[in-house]
């Protein structure tokens, strides 16, 4: 930007008010600019009082002033190439925020002679002042300041209020009628730079002749004859190219055309074999479902009766089971018993070979006794025999005659009172103990006799556990009988599902008529040419190629076959099931 020595008191103002903010100086002085740029554009085209084109000097200073308002705080991209600094990524907003500038950006983006972004913008800009509408466009791309924050800084002059009022101020250039021929001009190699020499003012100059006025206007128009006439030429060559590619967009669709009648040639050849294919299926599958209906009738017929001797044995079977569970209950039961009765004899013999050791040790200790009594008898009846020596009459007196002493004889009397008393005890004592040694003989053979018992209850008791162990086993084998009998069951009921389900299916699914389906049972698309009709070898339906892509085996069709994705698992799930 250059600065001539006389300048309006504006530009001196903007230029050197120095503030804090450097922001805030150059929104003011662009503020600034912008209002004396449309002012000298409003009254320049009032005063001319024609429609401008785009070699007008004051319109191409307004596009400058303009470019470098958008311009303000924008953020710098990096990428891998360098530093991208564009205005046409905001205005690219507009297309989103205002559906009306779609066809304006379209027709931007398919200039063929634009390469940058900043021409394309420069573009948008001249097509938004044709049309009249950059006030608009610009009023809705300020009002989202949230989307605008992407490519701005937060001091930009969009994002301020100096935004606001110089989108106030495009609204006056809506007087003006422009005719800018935009697509032969270089806008991506345009130097932006703003000329101040439009605004000066010369107190020398005076006002214009009437002669200079009447060639201005022949002047003008013979520049808009020219404008125009190049106008008519670029439209000219834009409706000659579209011509052309009419022209082989037609030779295409007519090699297209003929391509697609062969092809539908070829497949109402195809489908007529199809035809011819399917009524020969439709007899063979007739012929085979009577068939297999003939069979199935049999295997019914079989299968009832093998059902009916099955339930009878399983009803035996049943009862036996229930038996042998009684029994096997009640021999429980008393096989507790037993273990009680065991339990308790088990004690009981404890307590009796104690007692028997008790005894044992009492009967050696009467031994002992008896063996004492015994030799006091004896010694008694040494005794006694000494006294017999000693006195041989009985009779005291006899004695007394015999010339014994007095003394001596009361000495004889009290020892033989004694010793008879001794003996008298001694007698008694031993009858005692010859009474507890019957009694501990007694005890002894009766605890034998018990002991006895206890061995007849334990081999009794073992014959219990053998014969609980075989009632064990055939319990176990009948249980596993009457589980391969119940398995048995389920496989003849799966069987007659089987049956009942293939009875059904050949009774109730009917073939579908290739007329009667427009759309796939399953997906609801519409068949064309390049989408086919096929048909579910098991349920008659007519589904298209990806809906019916499974193959399967079925009891009419030994080889497999196509299959919808229904029937396809369906038919898996009871195949797996059954085995």
């Amino acid at each position: 930007i250059f600065l001539p020595y006389q300048c309006e008191p504006v530009l001196l103002h903007f230029v050197f008010v120095a503030m804090k903010d450097p922001m805030s100086v150059e929104r003011s002085n662009l503020l600034s600019m912008m209002k004396l740029s449309i002012k000298v554009l409003i009254q320049s085209s009032l005063s001319l009082g024609r429609t401008l084109d785009s070699e007008y000097p004051p319109l191409q200073q307004f596009f400058v002033v303009l470019e470098h308002c958008l311009k303000h705080g924008l953020k710098v991209k990096k990428s891998f190439i360098g530093q991208n600094k564009s205005i046409w990524a905001p205005l690219e907003l507009v297309e989103k925020l205002c559906p009306e500038s779609a066809d304006l950006a379209t027709s931007v983006r398919d200039m063929p002679g634009l390469k940058t972004g900043l021409g394309r913008a420069r573009a948008w800009l001249h097509l938004a002042l044709m049309q009249k509408k950059v006030a608009d466009y610009m009023k809705v791309l300020i009002n989202r300041r949230d989307l605008l924050s992407e490519f701005y800084e937060p001091g930009a002059l969009v994002m301020e209020e100096e935004g606001s009022v110089i989108v106030g101020m495009l609204v006056g250039l809506n007087v003006i009628d422009a005719n800018l021929c935009v697509k032969g001009e270089d806008l991506d190699s345009q130097v932006g730079i703003i000329d101040f020499s439009l605004y000066l003012k010369d107190p020398q100059t005076t006002e214009s002749t009437q002669d200079d006025s009447k060639m201005t206007a022949i002047l003008d128009q013979k520049h808009y004859i020219e404008e125009l006439n190049r106008h008519l030429s670029c439209t000219v060559t834009d409706l000659q190219a579209k011509m052309d590619s009419l022209e082989k967009t037609n030779c295409k669709l007519i090699e297209e055309l003929s391509a697609a009648t062969d092809r539908i040639n070829a497949l109402r050849e195809e489908q007529d074999q199809l035809r011819q294919e399917n009524t020969n299926i439709l007899q063979s599958s007739q012929r085979k479902e009577e068939v297999t209906l003939q069979d199935s009738q049999v295997e019914l017929e079989t299968y009832r009766q093998s059902r009916q001797g099955l339930d009878e044995m399983y009803n035996v079977v049943w009862k036996q089971y229930k038996e042998e569970k009684r029994i096997r209950q009640e021999l429980q039961k008393e096989l507790e018993l037993q273990v009680g009765l065991k339990q308790e004899m088990e004690v009981a013999m404890k307590l009796l070979e104690k007692d028997i050791h008790e005894k044992q040790d009492t009967l050696a200790a009467l031994r002992q006794q008896l063996d004492q009594v015994k030799t006091l008898n004896l010694q008694m009846f040494n005794k006694s025999q000494v006294l017999a020596l000693l006195f041989p009459c009985s009779d005291s007196l006899a004695c007394l005659h015999c010339g014994y002493s007095l003394e001596l004889w009361y000495a004889c009397v009290f020892l033989r009172s004694g010793l008879e008393a001794e003996l008298s005890k001694e007698k008694e004592q031993r009858q005692s103990l010859q009474r507890e040694l019957q009694r501990e003989q007694d005890n002894t053979t009766e605890l034998r006799t018990q002991l006895q018992q206890l061995q007849g209850l334990q081999t009794e008791l073992l014959d219990l556990r053998q014969e609980k162990k075989q009632l064990q086993q055939l319990c176990e084998e009948q249980e596993q009988a009457l589980q391969e009998m119940g398995l048995h069951l389920s496989q003849s009921k799966l069987k007659m599902e089987d049956f009942k389900e293939v009875n059904k299916a050949l009774k109730g699914h009917a073939w579908l008529k290739d007329d009667e389906a427009t759309q796939c049972k399953q997906c609801q698309k519409e068949f064309s040419i390049s989408r086919r009709k096929h048909h579910c070898r098991n349920c008659g339906d007519i589904y298209c190629n990806s809906c019916s892509s499974n193959e399967l085996a079925l009891p009419s069709y030994p080889k497999p076959v196509r299959v919808c994705d229904i029937c396809h698992s369906l038919l898996l799930q009871r195949s797996s099931t059954s085995s």
